[in-house]
């Protein structure tokens, strides 16, 4: 496990993957962006549509309060879309990152694994719909912790754990249907289903990191390629350390 993260890490900053990760990283930048500034207007006219409607119904303030709240109250809600913005970057990435995820595979496999038959790209339709999947996963988990954040240490291992076992899960089962039907795919997953989840604690890991995590589709399928090679006795013949 410890090999497989380090050439994960170490392929990263290689020319092939630079560019994937480029990539990957200027969409989910852009992708999220546009749901940011759609956000910020939509909770924007709310707040200013809710100050016009209390002042009518209400004529307890001037007008000038009601637009000066109005305004604290946008600003609180672009802060807002920010912060939810790092939370949810993890799910975001995710998605824009299944585009690449046979790019990055195939990296992997002429560097390390010249020797074995190569993978299958995903069909296009799989790959987003395993991508969206992911997404959903990441965001229903933040939206499980959420509620215990007030309790820090309890919600962050909430947070932790679940991506720990979702992303493992999907990420392996996307280097694994490279090579075997989704079914067998998935029954080799369950299979070891314990050694997946404590590998699926790199990523967990990986993804605690802003800005860094932008970086996590790459990371992880390069390195869930890793392990699904050393699971079914595949031996790489290169290290870039």
């Amino acid at each position: 496990m410890i090999d497989a993260v380090a050439n994960a890490v170490a392929q990263l900053f290689t020319a092939p993957l630079r560019r994937v990760l480029l990539k990957s990283v200027g969409l989910a930048i852009l992708f999220i962006t546009i749901i940011g500034v759609l956000m910020q207007r939509l909770l924007a006219s709310l707040a200013e549509s809710g100050a016009s409607w209390a002042e009518t119904t209400t004529g307890v303030a001037p007008h000038s309060v009601w637009a000066t709240l109005a305004w604290i109250l946008s600003i609180m809600a672009g802060l807002g879309i920010i912060t939810g913005a790092l939370f949810l970057m993890p799910a975001v990435s995710a998605f824009v990152g299944s585009f690449f995820v046979d790019e990055v595979a195939e990296q992997v496999e002429q560097k390390f694994y010249p020797n074995d038959p190569p993978g299958r790209s995903l069909p296009v339709f799989r790959g987003v719909i395993e991508g969206l999947k992911i997404a959903l996963l990441a965001v229903l988990v933040y939206l499980v912790a959420l509620p215990f954040l007030l309790f820090f240490g309890f919600g962050l291992l909430i947070l932790f754990f679940g991506n720990a076992y979702l992303l493992g899960r999907e990420y392996f089962e996307l280097a694994a249907m490279r090579f075997l039907p989704p079914e067998e795919a998935k029954a080799l997953r369950k299979a070891n289903a314990i050694y997946i989840f404590l590998a699926g604690m790199i990523i967990a890991a990986f993804v605690s990191f802003p800005i860094i995590n932008l970086a996590t589709p790459v990371f992880a399928m390069s390195y869930m390629m890793h392990i699904y090679k050393k699971m079914t006795g595949s031996k790489a013949v290169a290290s870039i350390r």
